[in-house]
């Protein structure tokens, strides 16, 4: 019951420490708080180390694959639900109608979700969230943030943030008990999924900070434009006030580094 009015407590101290970080000089203008985003990531990274990373090595250890898949079908399924709400916001009548068609065959024919019969029927899977559905209408990303525990985010994603967490299915339908074992194993199934990714972002990033920085905002932007070039569509600061600090970076491709589910 508490979780919303925590984040909206989150929200505005990260609104306060913007504005502190608009005053620095030298900052990248889509990263102003870059010394507090890397104090952040240092933490995050040590929570990693010392907790996440070892519980999925004995997940990946322990489970046999075929339960794996199970388990990251059945979260995925859940995730469709919400990508269609998001979807029908956005007025992607397609990505909607692929959605609940994704939901209904998973649910119905692949034992709740465990089983993907959607993916091996040809219907494709569209991820969308409510950051996604503000950045569609017009919102800038703002500035990029880490948020503890959470990871790579944006002022946009991080307001959307408690949305996205009252529209997860979980939520609705589980006890706030449950709920919290239900999110530890989904978190333990995504790390365990990018261990071998991981591995290879340590030793290949020169600066893995902003290696990470950077494919974490160029994938968010695609995700927005629907993979479009940007030359294509309108610029997704649309609609905002002509502020450098809040525009949205150019970067240079970079292999999308995986983030907290959305």
């Amino acid at each position: 019951m508490t979780r919303l009015p925590m984040f909206r407590r989150l929200i505005l101290l990260t609104l306060v420490l913007l504005g502190l970080a608009g005053c620095a000089a030298g900052r990248e203008p889509h990263d102003p708080m870059e010394p507090w985003n890397r104090k952040v990531m240092a933490f995050n990274d040590q929570v990693d180390a010392l907790a996440l990373k070892p519980l999925a090595i004995v997940y990946r250890d322990a489970v046999p694959a075929l339960a794996r898949t199970g388990v990251s079908n059945f979260f995925g399924n859940l995730s469709d639900v919400w990508s269609a709400a998001n979807s029908l916001l956005q007025l992607k009548i397609q990505n909607t109608a692929d959605s609940v068609l994704r939901v209904s065959v998973n649910t119905v024919f692949g034992l709740g979700g465990l089983l993907d019969i959607a993916t091996e029927a040809g219907i494709e899977r569209h991820r969308e969230d409510f950051g996604q559905t503000l950045g569609r209408w017009g919102v800038g990303a703002g500035p990029y943030l880490v948020l503890p525990i959470l990871g790579p985010s944006t002022l946009r994603d991080t307001v959307a943030l408690p949305v996205d967490i009252k529209g997860d299915p979980m939520g609705q339908l589980v006890s706030d008990s449950a709920r919290t074992g239900l999110s530890v194993l989904r978190a333990v199934d995504f790390r365990a999924n990018v261990l071998r990714a991981s591995d290879v972002l340590d030793q290949a990033a020169l600066d893995r900070y902003r290696f990470i920085r950077d494919a974490y905002l160029q994938r968010r932007r695609s995700e927005v434009l629907d993979g479009a070039d940007e030359g294509d569509r309108a610029d997704d600061n649309a609609g905002k006030m002509e502020d450098p600090s809040r525009a949205e970076p150019s970067v240079p491709p970079a292999t999308p580094v995986a983030a907290p589910a959305r």
